[in-house]
Parts: structure tokens; sequence; C-alpha cells
């Protein structure tokens, strides 16, 4: 298992001296991991390491591509300086994935940017939005249609506390074992869900697929306990890429951490063979989307 984490000792958020064995090794679902890439605390952030700048209501205080700040409470002042602390992150984030991958450049949709201040363990949830449960990324109510979910991780927690996570096994081997128990695709249901305003778009099977098998991993307790699992600790420094709706993951403990995702087209890859997408499809036997 500890193949599914390959580790870059870079001192830079700019890579100048990208490897494709590092792209293939993405693109198949494994962690790239980085040690030591810079990210500086202000002074005047320090009151930002506080849970109480979230809402209550808000799973996460998250900056829109629009600039709009949602999930914090506080002064203005306080939301100004949280604000300016995401974009720096987004920021340096889009300079890491331009240089990591500059393929992928033209292609990335930024998604909001996040910082998470609450304690894992802490959260009260249901089984289906526990992250603590080992999972591959799906969204109920916002198909993708094949498109792939990169993410990029950073734990900045002032207190040398890590961000615990378990790594599961393979893509491959968890559609073997899940799609068997999956329910029937129903494009009438889809439709009803779209009318309703339930998805944001008509939900494809391979999105069906997905939902699915993130449900059954996460409901499946002698999976979560007993399947193959590797757990890491991502220390405060520490920087970590994934496609997460491939890469099994759940994190476990940790707090303060900032988070950046990027929906990319298969078109992007390098190895459009290597994605979700067509790895379903090649068991389905059929178009998916």
């Amino acid at each position: 298992m500890t193949s599914s984490i390959i580790t870059i000792p870079n001192t830079s958020w700019v890579i100048d001296h990208q490897q494709l064995d590092w792209i293939s090794a993405l693109e198949s679902g494994k962690i790239l991991h980085f040690t030591h890439l810079p990210f500086e605390i202000a002074e005047n952030e320090k009151i930002l390491f506080n849970e109480a700048i979230q809402s209550p209501s808000s799973r996460n205080i998250s900056l829109g591509a629009d600039g709009l700040l949602k999930g914090a409470i506080g002064e203005d002042e306080t939301r100004k300086t949280l604000k300016q602390l995401i974009l720096r992150f987004r920021n340096l984030s889009q300079d890491l994935m331009h240089s990591l991958v500059p393929k992928y450049s033209e292609y990335l949709k930024v998604s909001p940017t996040s910082f998470r201040p609450l304690n894992i363990e802490n959260r009260q949830q249901s089984w289906r939005a526990d992250d603590r449960r080992l999972h591959v990324d799906a969204f109920a109510t916002r198909p993708n249609y094949g498109e792939r979910i990169l993410r990029v991780f950073m734990n900045i927690h002032p207190n040398n506390q890590p961000r615990v996570w378990r790594l599961g096994e393979p893509f491959e081997k968890i559609a073997d074992q899940f799609l068997p128990r999956i329910k029937p695709y129903s494009k009438l249901q889809a439709k009803i869900l779209h009318v309703l305003g339930l998805t944001k778009s008509f939900r494809s099977e391979y999105d069906h697929m997905m939902l699915q098998i993130h449900d059954a991993m996460k409901s499946d307790s002698d999976y979560q306990k007993n399947s193959p699992q590797l757990q890491f600790d991502f220390m405060p420094g520490d920087v970590w890429v994934c496609f997460s709706d491939q890469a099994s993951h759940a994190a476990m403990s940790g707090q303060f951490m900032m988070e950046q995702t990027y929906n990319l087209p298969l078109k992007a890859l390098y190895d459009p063979q290597s994605s979700p997408l067509a790895l379903l499809t090649s068991k389905a036997r059929r178009n998916l989307v």
C-alpha cells in the first residue's frame, strides 16, 4: 500500500523539472505528496485558527470563483483577512498544477477553494456524509459525466498536528467488488430528480454508478474495517494532490486544512483510459454518458 504515495521533496510551488512518471502515478489514482512547499502565516492571520470562525450551519468555509466568501462568521476585517488567506492558497495551488502538469492548464475548471478549521473527529454526520469512511468522491447533486475531480490539499495546523488519512485499494478492485451490488440505473428516475431540482443536470449512468459505489463503500462496515488500507499522516506544511474520484481515501483526524478542487475533462489527461469512466465503461460494455 505504500506505493499509493509518491513523495516529491520540492521546495517551490513552481515545478521546474516535470516528470512523466509523476503524472502517470497521479492519473492512475496515486497521491503526490509534497513535503517542503512554503506557506507562511502572517501575524494578523493567526486569529483565523479558531473553530468559531465557521458558521455552525456550514460544512466548511469556501471562496467561490466569483470572490464570494461563504460559511464564515466574524467581523469584516477578519473576513477580509480570511479571504486573502484562501486566495493566496488558491493562487499557489494553480502555480503548482500549471507547472506540474502543463497540459492540464487550459482545461482546469476552478471550483470553490475551502478552509477547514473544524476538528474532523468532532463532526456529527450521517454515514453517507461521513468522510472518515473510505470512499471515492461522487456528488449526488452535481453530475459530471466523467470529468475528473482533481484536488490539492494542505495541512496548515499551527501546532504540529497531522491530518490523518486512510488510503484504500485501487479503483479497479473497488469497482469489481461493489458493481455487482449497485441498483440498476433508471433514466426515468434521473429525469424526475432533475425536474424536481434535486440534481443540477440529468444524472448519467456513470454518475449513478459512481454515487452507488460511494454509498456502498461507506455503508459497508466490514469493508471499512478489513479492506486493504494504509494510514498516513500528512504533517503541517505537507501538500498532497490526487484525483479524489479514483483514489480511495478517508480523513480520520486533523484540523485547519486548505483545499482546492478542480474539474478536468477527459481530453486533458495524458491517459484517458486510466479514468474511472473508461474503466466502468469497459466493465459495463456500453456507453455510460
